[in-house]
């Protein structure tokens, strides 16, 4: 009786050794096979318990046991740390690899891009070219984003994704507006952020945008037109390349955006300023230049008299024609 005791503890003994072995391997080893591209997507929803997630794992083929995946989360503690989102899992990942990445939550990262002087326009058309994204959305008005680079998640509502933008812009539009310099032309937030689009648009080159924002609240003081060439073509195109030069036709047709036919600020933003024009507009340099012109080589050259200014142009007239040559 006693040999048979002893040899039934063996066995259970084997048997408990082997089943420890296998848990460990099926926790430690490779996992499944990607079913293609070598990668699985999962999508874990928000709210959701550590056994939903167990299963949502299993039935995508990532995890070989779904009842491993959910002891293991409780015994390690990692089952109150599992985050939301989208994951990617490449093939054969183990389950503790699973389980670290869930826990760490090294979602898919996936970005929408809204480069500084875009309008709003051609923002929510990238917005809305983000299959990823659901939801239908209005273009938002024209200033109203800030220019950046922004994080979105599948599933994630389209407008969810502009109203994150156009908050973005509020709150430091809201900031530099309160540590404005004194005296400015400028009555509004929304003024500022006008002539920043306009200072967004003249200048590609970032150390020149203070320097141009001084001429143009030179010339609002002055009440001198702002003469900017991209207001006649945002009245033209809202904003789109025009792809050819501007005619006279458009430079004296009067457009409540043609800045050489009237005095002040047009009714609304040309386009979305980043960060640096709106800074520039908010805290220029003090400086009596009153005109700029291109210098040739993708900057400006700037005067603060006319005929310094007329001789600038001559300038530049001439390396026009002597390109064209």
């Amino acid at each position: 009786m006693f040999r048979t005791a002893g040899r039934v503890l063996s066995t259970l003994f084997l048997l408990a050794v082997l089943g420890g072995g296998w848990v460990i391997w099926t926790y430690r080893g490779p996992g499944p096979a990607a079913r293609a591209d070598g990668l699985t997507d999962v999508i874990l929803p928000k709210g959701v318990g550590v056994g939903q997630i167990a299963s949502d794992l299993k039935a995508a083929g990532v995890i070989g046991s779904k009842e491993i995946f959910y002891l293991a989360a409780k015994l390690s503690g990692s089952g109150r740390h599992l985050k939301a989102g989208e994951y990617e899992f490449k093939s054969g990942a183990s389950m503790a690899e699973v389980l670290n990445d869930i826990a760490e939550g090294r979602v898919v990262r996936r970005f929408v891009v809204a480069p500084e002087g875009w309008t709003s326009e051609m923002v929510a058309d990238a917005v809305r070219a983000q299959p990823v994204l659901t939801g239908a959305i209005e273009t938002p008005p024209e200033g109203s984003i800030l220019p950046d680079g922004y994080q979105i998640q599948r599933g994630e509502d389209r407008g969810e994704v502009i109203a994150k933008m156009m908050g973005a812009r509020d709150a430091l539009l809201a900031q530099l507006w309160a540590g404005r310099a004194p005296d400015l032309p400028l009555k509004t937030p929304e003024e500022a952020v006008t002539l920043a689009s306009i200072v967004e648009k003249e200048t590609g080159i970032p150390s020149e945008r203070p320097r141009i924002a001084a001429v143009f609240e030179n010339r609002l003081r002055a009440g001198i037109k702002l003469e900017s060439d991209p207001t006649i073509i945002y009245g033209i195109t809202k904003g789109r390349p025009l792809g050819r030069g501007i005619t006279m036709k458009e430079l004296v047709t009067a457009t409540p955006y043609n800045t050489y036919r009237i005095v002040g600020l047009p009714p609304t933003p040309i386009a979305n300023p980043g960060r640096a024009s709106l800074a520039a507009v908010l805290n220029p340099p003090k400086s009596d230049e009153m005109y700029f012109v291109a210098d040739g080589t993708g900057g400006h050259v700037f005067a603060s008299t006319f005929a310094q200014h007329q001789a600038n142009v001559a300038k530049w007239r001439a390396i026009e024609r002597a390109r064209a040559k």
